[in-house]
């Protein structure tokens, strides 16, 4: 794997970003870890909560300085990322997975569960035999103009508590799928110990569905999506990815995969928590 500089170094003597074309508000760099600071920053962390309109101003230059953006959550009980217990040193790379060897062994666990429901009622229409990839999608709508949007509806509703006072950070990293892996987050511990295995998935779904990494929190994370399912039959598909991934979303949430489905009709954003 060949690792690209990370740019953020650069911010600690010239805060403003001008000379990686950017023109940057009062922010800090973010170095720490489980274990100590980190060799180097993991994220630039802007000081004031994003508004509607930050995301666009910065998002395509950071890009162009190798640095993605994402929002996260600094308000919640558990604080904001200098506190959450990141450990970027015990993340693998992404690209060392594959996505559907990942979904199907997650499939193979999770399907066996089922507290309340006998697993042929929370996984119909499909078995327990993991039932595949969905199809992949043609993009109608450009997935960073999407991105875009979907950060600043979230930035611009006030009174949403999913992610609490969200700021806007950039991350060094390849591919927006790669962000959570790139900082060593956590969120998923519960599920899965190792977040670029979850990140190769996301790789996916850039390549099939158009997503982005919107907003991270603590145990919490919501994707923008260019080109979701229109139709049951293909969101029981995509549906049946999202139980592989997250099993939370349907065993505390919709209850069963069929009734999960018909919420992601149409949807284009997918939110995703971690008990």
């Amino acid at each position: 794997m060949a690792t690209l500089p990370n740019p953020l170094p650069r911010l600690a003597t010239d805060p403003s970003g001008r000379s990686l074309g950017l023109r940057l508000p009062p922010g800090r760099l973010l170095d720490t870890t489980e274990d100590g600071p980190h060799r180097e920053p993991l994220l630039w962390l802007a000081d004031k909560p994003a508004a509607p309109g930050t995301w666009a101003a910065l998002g395509a230059p950071a890009a162009r300085a190798g640095l993605l953006p994402v929002l996260v959550e600094t308000g919640g009980p558990q604080g904001g990322p200098e506190r959450w217990e990141l450990m970027p040193d015990d993340m693998s790379y992404p690209g060392d997975h594959d996505p559907e060897d990942v979904l199907a062994e997650y499939w193979e666990g999770d399907g066996e569960d089922g507290e309340d429901e006998e697993p042929g009622d929370l996984l119909a229409p499909f078995g327990a035999e993991w039932p595949g990839l969905a199809p992949a999608r043609k993009f109608t709508v450009d997935p960073a103009t999407r991105a875009a949007r979907a950060a600043d509806e979230l930035t611009g509703d006030q009174g949403q508590s999913v992610f609490p006072a969200p700021h806007l950070a950039l991350v060094p990293a390849r591919r927006s799928a790669d962000v959570p892996a790139a900082i060593g987050w956590t969120g998923p511990l519960n599920h899965e110990n190792d977040v670029a295995r979850l990140c190769a998935v996301l790789r996916s779904w850039e390549d099939r569905f158009g997503i982005r990494v919107v907003a991270l929190g603590f145990d919490a994370l919501l994707l923008s999506v260019a080109a979701p399912p229109t139709d049951l039959a293909e969101a029981e598909a995509v549906a049946a990815e999202h139980f592989a991934f997250c099993p939370d979303n349907i065993t505390q949430g919709a209850d069963t995969l069929h009734a999960y489905a018909k919420e992601l009709v149409g949807e284009t954003t997918w939110f995703f928590w971690w008990d």
